[in-house]
Protein backbone atom coordinates (compact mmCIF):
# COMPACT_ATOMS: atom_id res chain seq x y z
CA UNK A 1 0.00 0.00 0.00
CA UNK A 2 1.04 3.09 -0.96
CA UNK A 3 2.30 5.86 1.61
CA UNK A 4 -0.34 8.06 2.99
CA UNK A 5 -1.51 11.02 4.86
CA UNK A 6 -4.54 10.74 7.43
CA UNK A 7 -6.48 14.12 6.29
CA UNK A 8 -9.19 13.90 8.76
CA UNK A 9 -9.16 11.61 12.26
CA UNK A 10 -9.75 12.22 15.70
CA UNK A 11 -9.29 11.59 19.18
CA UNK A 12 -11.17 11.71 22.42
CA UNK A 13 -11.00 11.10 26.06
CA UNK A 14 -14.76 10.58 27.42
CA UNK A 15 -13.35 11.74 30.64
CA UNK A 16 -12.88 15.42 29.25
CA UNK A 17 -16.90 15.73 29.58
CA UNK A 18 -17.41 17.95 26.15
CA UNK A 19 -18.59 15.49 23.88
CA UNK A 20 -22.40 16.20 24.03
CA UNK A 21 -22.58 13.87 21.06
CA UNK A 22 -21.21 10.42 22.31
CA UNK A 23 -23.56 9.28 24.65
CA UNK A 24 -22.36 6.58 25.98
CA UNK A 25 -25.78 5.21 27.30
CA UNK A 26 -26.81 5.09 23.44
CA UNK A 27 -26.43 1.38 22.08
CA UNK A 28 -25.77 2.58 18.57
CA UNK A 29 -22.63 4.38 19.69
CA UNK A 30 -21.38 1.83 21.72
CA UNK A 31 -17.92 0.69 19.04
CA UNK A 32 -16.96 4.66 19.88
CA UNK A 33 -17.88 5.43 23.59
CA UNK A 34 -15.06 4.41 24.60
CA UNK A 35 -11.15 6.73 24.96
CA UNK A 36 -9.42 6.76 21.59
CA UNK A 37 -5.72 7.77 22.29
CA UNK A 38 -2.76 8.42 19.52
CA UNK A 39 -1.43 5.17 20.37
CA UNK A 40 -4.73 3.46 18.95
CA UNK A 41 -3.89 5.38 16.11
CA UNK A 42 -0.32 4.53 15.53
CA UNK A 43 -1.06 0.60 15.87
CA UNK A 44 -2.98 0.85 12.47
CA UNK A 45 -1.13 3.60 10.73
CA UNK A 46 2.09 1.42 11.05
CA UNK A 47 0.20 -1.62 9.61
CA UNK A 48 -1.68 0.56 6.56
CA UNK A 49 1.37 2.57 5.26
CA UNK A 50 0.29 6.00 6.81
CA UNK A 51 3.02 8.68 7.65
CA UNK A 52 0.99 11.09 9.44
CA UNK A 53 -2.36 12.62 10.16
CA UNK A 54 -4.15 15.51 11.08
CA UNK A 55 -6.57 15.40 14.16
CA UNK A 56 -9.73 17.68 13.75
CA UNK A 57 -11.77 18.59 16.88
CA UNK A 58 -15.13 16.81 17.84
CA UNK A 59 -16.16 19.15 20.60
CA UNK A 60 -17.10 22.78 20.31
CA UNK A 61 -14.88 24.10 23.08
CA UNK A 62 -11.93 25.81 23.63
CA UNK A 63 -10.55 22.77 25.93
CA UNK A 64 -10.59 20.46 23.11
CA UNK A 65 -8.30 22.41 21.16
CA UNK A 66 -6.07 22.87 23.84
CA UNK A 67 -6.77 18.87 24.71
CA UNK A 68 -5.38 18.13 20.78
CA UNK A 69 -2.49 20.64 20.70
CA UNK A 70 -1.32 19.40 23.23
CA UNK A 71 -0.96 16.15 22.39
CA UNK A 72 0.24 17.20 18.72
CA UNK A 73 3.12 18.63 20.89
CA UNK A 74 4.53 15.63 22.33
CA UNK A 75 3.54 13.00 19.00
CA UNK A 76 4.95 13.13 15.44
CA UNK A 77 2.44 11.09 13.98
CA UNK A 78 0.05 14.28 14.24
CA UNK A 79 1.06 16.55 11.56
CA UNK A 80 -1.42 19.40 12.43
CA UNK A 81 -4.45 20.12 14.56
CA UNK A 82 -7.79 21.33 12.96
CA UNK A 83 -9.54 23.00 16.46
CA UNK A 84 -12.50 24.71 17.29
CA UNK A 85 -13.04 28.32 17.74
CA UNK A 86 -16.29 30.82 18.15
CA UNK A 87 -16.55 32.24 15.05
CA UNK A 88 -19.55 34.78 16.12
CA UNK A 89 -17.54 35.78 19.24
CA UNK A 90 -16.18 39.07 19.50
CA UNK A 91 -13.14 37.95 21.04
CA UNK A 92 -12.36 35.31 18.14
CA UNK A 93 -9.52 37.46 16.31
CA UNK A 94 -7.97 37.33 19.50
CA UNK A 95 -8.14 33.55 20.17
CA UNK A 96 -6.73 32.66 15.99
CA UNK A 97 -4.12 34.95 17.07
CA UNK A 98 -2.98 32.90 20.10
CA UNK A 99 -3.34 29.56 18.55
CA UNK A 100 -1.81 30.04 15.76
CA UNK A 101 1.53 30.75 17.52
CA UNK A 102 1.51 26.47 17.85
CA UNK A 103 3.16 25.47 14.59
CA UNK A 104 0.76 22.66 14.26
CA UNK A 105 -2.67 24.67 14.81
CA UNK A 106 -3.69 24.52 10.75
CA UNK A 107 -7.24 26.29 11.36
CA UNK A 108 -10.70 25.42 12.59
CA UNK A 109 -14.08 23.40 12.03
CA UNK A 110 -17.58 25.25 13.55
CA UNK A 111 -20.10 21.88 13.65
CA UNK A 112 -22.07 23.34 11.19
CA UNK A 113 -24.00 20.27 11.09
CA UNK A 114 -24.88 20.63 14.81
CA UNK A 115 -25.98 24.30 14.54
CA UNK A 116 -29.91 24.71 14.03
CA UNK A 117 -29.60 27.43 11.90
CA UNK A 118 -28.33 26.12 8.26
CA UNK A 119 -27.63 29.68 7.57
CA UNK A 120 -25.54 30.45 10.29
CA UNK A 121 -22.16 30.16 8.11
CA UNK A 122 -23.13 32.75 5.85
CA UNK A 123 -24.16 35.22 8.55
CA UNK A 124 -22.96 34.61 11.59
CA UNK A 125 -19.03 34.45 12.13
CA UNK A 126 -17.27 38.06 13.16
CA UNK A 127 -15.39 39.07 9.73
CA UNK A 128 -12.49 39.92 11.62
CA UNK A 129 -12.08 36.34 13.13
CA UNK A 130 -12.10 35.29 9.25
CA UNK A 131 -9.85 37.89 8.49
CA UNK A 132 -7.37 36.71 10.90
CA UNK A 133 -7.59 32.82 9.56
CA UNK A 134 -6.57 34.56 6.31
CA UNK A 135 -3.82 36.30 7.91
CA UNK A 136 -2.52 33.28 10.07
CA UNK A 137 -2.28 30.99 6.98
CA UNK A 138 -5.15 28.95 8.54
CA UNK A 139 -7.02 26.61 7.03
CA UNK A 140 -11.83 26.06 7.54
CA UNK A 141 -13.12 22.71 7.74
CA UNK A 142 -16.67 23.32 6.50
CA UNK A 143 -18.36 20.39 8.14
CA UNK A 144 -21.82 20.33 6.36
CA UNK A 145 -24.69 18.75 5.35
CA UNK A 146 -26.10 18.66 1.70
CA UNK A 147 -28.41 21.48 3.30
CA UNK A 148 -26.01 23.87 4.29
CA UNK A 149 -23.95 24.03 0.63
CA UNK A 150 -26.23 27.25 -0.51
CA UNK A 151 -25.05 29.05 2.75
CA UNK A 152 -21.20 27.95 2.50
CA UNK A 153 -21.21 29.09 -0.92
CA UNK A 154 -21.78 32.63 -0.26
CA UNK A 155 -19.28 32.01 2.61
CA UNK A 156 -16.58 31.23 0.35
CA UNK A 157 -17.74 34.22 -2.41
CA UNK A 158 -17.03 36.56 0.46
CA UNK A 159 -13.91 35.39 1.81
CA UNK A 160 -12.16 34.37 -1.25
CA UNK A 161 -8.99 34.25 -0.08
CA UNK A 162 -9.97 31.71 3.02
CA UNK A 163 -8.78 27.92 2.15
CA UNK A 164 -12.08 25.83 2.88
CA UNK A 165 -12.24 22.34 2.64
CA UNK A 166 -15.53 20.18 2.61
CA UNK A 167 -15.82 17.46 5.19
CA UNK A 168 -17.06 14.04 4.30
CA UNK A 169 -17.95 15.19 0.48
CA UNK A 170 -20.80 17.00 2.33
CA UNK A 171 -22.65 13.52 3.69
CA UNK A 172 -24.48 12.91 0.61
CA UNK A 173 -27.87 10.85 1.37
CA UNK A 174 -27.73 7.31 0.20
CA UNK A 175 -31.66 7.24 0.45
CA UNK A 176 -33.28 5.43 -2.65
CA UNK A 177 -36.22 7.67 -2.61
CA UNK A 178 -34.58 9.82 -5.17
CA UNK A 179 -37.70 12.54 -3.99
CA UNK A 180 -35.40 13.25 -1.37
CA UNK A 181 -34.89 17.05 -1.95
CA UNK A 182 -30.97 16.27 -0.02
CA UNK A 183 -30.34 14.87 -3.26
CA UNK A 184 -30.45 17.57 -5.92
CA UNK A 185 -29.07 20.03 -2.70
CA UNK A 186 -25.80 17.88 -2.85
CA UNK A 187 -25.64 17.26 -6.44
CA UNK A 188 -26.50 21.36 -7.52
CA UNK A 189 -24.31 22.37 -3.84
CA UNK A 190 -21.03 20.57 -4.89
CA UNK A 191 -21.24 21.24 -8.58
CA UNK A 192 -21.06 24.75 -7.75
CA UNK A 193 -18.76 24.80 -5.01
CA UNK A 194 -16.04 22.80 -7.10
CA UNK A 195 -17.28 24.90 -10.26
CA UNK A 196 -17.29 28.41 -8.35
CA UNK A 197 -14.83 28.08 -6.12
CA UNK A 198 -11.18 26.66 -4.89
CA UNK A 199 -12.66 24.73 -2.33
CA UNK A 200 -11.38 21.69 -2.04
CA UNK A 201 -13.39 17.95 -0.52
CA UNK A 202 -12.30 15.42 1.81
CA UNK A 203 -12.92 11.97 0.95
CA UNK A 204 -13.99 10.74 4.33
CA UNK A 205 -16.63 9.81 6.65
CA UNK A 206 -18.56 8.02 3.59
CA UNK A 207 -19.10 4.56 5.23
CA UNK A 208 -21.03 5.58 7.80
CA UNK A 209 -23.18 7.82 5.74
CA UNK A 210 -24.63 4.51 4.13
CA UNK A 211 -27.82 3.02 5.38
CA UNK A 212 -27.98 -0.33 7.13
CA UNK A 213 -27.17 -3.27 4.72
CA UNK A 214 -26.31 -1.26 2.31
CA UNK A 215 -22.04 -1.37 3.77
CA UNK A 216 -21.91 -4.79 2.82
CA UNK A 217 -21.71 -3.47 -1.14
CA UNK A 218 -20.00 -0.19 -0.30
CA UNK A 219 -18.29 -0.19 -3.58
CA UNK A 220 -21.62 -0.01 -5.09
CA UNK A 221 -22.63 2.93 -3.65
CA UNK A 222 -19.95 4.75 -3.27
CA UNK A 223 -18.19 4.50 -6.81
CA UNK A 224 -20.72 7.10 -8.18
CA UNK A 225 -20.56 9.34 -5.80
CA UNK A 226 -16.49 9.41 -5.70
CA UNK A 227 -16.70 9.63 -9.58
CA UNK A 228 -19.02 12.66 -9.68
CA UNK A 229 -16.23 14.35 -7.15
CA UNK A 230 -13.43 13.22 -9.26
CA UNK A 231 -15.35 14.72 -12.14
CA UNK A 232 -16.28 17.86 -10.44
CA UNK A 233 -13.22 18.84 -8.24
CA UNK A 234 -10.22 16.69 -9.82
CA UNK A 235 -7.63 14.75 -8.07
CA UNK A 236 -5.46 18.40 -7.60
CA UNK A 237 -8.44 19.46 -4.90
CA UNK A 238 -9.84 15.97 -3.27
CA UNK A 239 -7.70 14.27 -0.18
CA UNK A 240 -8.50 11.35 1.36
CA UNK A 241 -9.13 10.45 5.21
CA UNK A 242 -10.19 8.26 7.68
CA UNK A 243 -13.01 9.82 10.19
CA UNK A 244 -11.73 7.40 12.61
CA UNK A 245 -12.95 6.11 14.81
CA UNK A 246 -16.59 7.19 14.12
CA UNK A 247 -15.43 4.88 11.18
CA UNK A 248 -15.60 1.59 13.13
CA UNK A 249 -19.62 2.41 13.30
CA UNK A 250 -19.37 1.01 9.81
CA UNK A 251 -15.86 -1.22 9.09
CA UNK A 252 -12.20 -1.16 10.35
CA UNK A 253 -9.92 1.19 9.78
CA UNK A 254 -7.81 -1.85 6.90
CA UNK A 255 -11.05 -2.00 5.22
CA UNK A 256 -11.59 1.70 4.81
CA UNK A 257 -7.64 1.29 3.16
CA UNK A 258 -8.47 -0.85 0.92
CA UNK A 259 -11.78 0.45 0.19
CA UNK A 260 -10.83 3.77 -0.63
CA UNK A 261 -7.69 2.51 -2.69
CA UNK A 262 -9.89 0.25 -5.10
CA UNK A 263 -12.25 3.30 -5.30
CA UNK A 264 -9.69 5.41 -6.91
CA UNK A 265 -8.11 2.38 -8.65
CA UNK A 266 -8.14 4.03 -12.11
CA UNK A 267 -6.44 6.95 -11.45
CA UNK A 268 -2.62 6.95 -12.47
CA UNK A 269 0.28 6.81 -9.78
CA UNK A 270 0.38 10.50 -9.67
CA UNK A 271 -2.98 11.01 -8.97
CA UNK A 272 -3.55 8.63 -6.42
CA UNK A 273 -0.54 10.08 -5.39
CA UNK A 274 -2.05 13.84 -4.77
CA UNK A 275 -5.15 12.12 -3.27
CA UNK A 276 -3.65 10.16 -0.55
CA UNK A 277 -0.86 12.24 0.51
CA UNK A 278 0.39 15.84 -0.98
CA UNK A 279 -3.23 17.48 -1.49
CA UNK A 280 -3.31 16.87 2.50
CA UNK A 281 0.56 17.98 2.99
CA UNK A 282 0.23 21.23 0.49
CA UNK A 283 -3.55 22.31 1.90
CA UNK A 284 -2.30 22.22 5.28
CA UNK A 285 1.09 23.43 5.00
CA UNK A 286 2.27 19.90 6.82
CA UNK A 287 6.17 18.80 7.47
CA UNK A 288 6.64 15.33 6.50
CA UNK A 289 8.12 14.15 10.03
CA UNK A 290 8.72 10.58 7.74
Amino acid sequence: MQPRIDAHMHLWQLARGDYGWLDPNDPSLAPIARDFAIEDAATRFAKNGIKGSVVVQAAPTDAETSYLLNLADQHDVILGVVGWVDLSDNKAAERIHDLSANQKFKGVRPMLQDIEDVNWIAKAPKPEAIHALVEAGLRFDALVLPQHLAALLKFTERYPDLPIVIDHAAKPVFSNDQRDPRHEMWREGMQRLAQETSAMCKISGLLTELQSGQVADASIHLKPIVDDLLDWFGPDRLMWGSDWPVLNLASSYRSWCDLSGALLYGLNADEQKAIFETNAMRFYTLEDEG
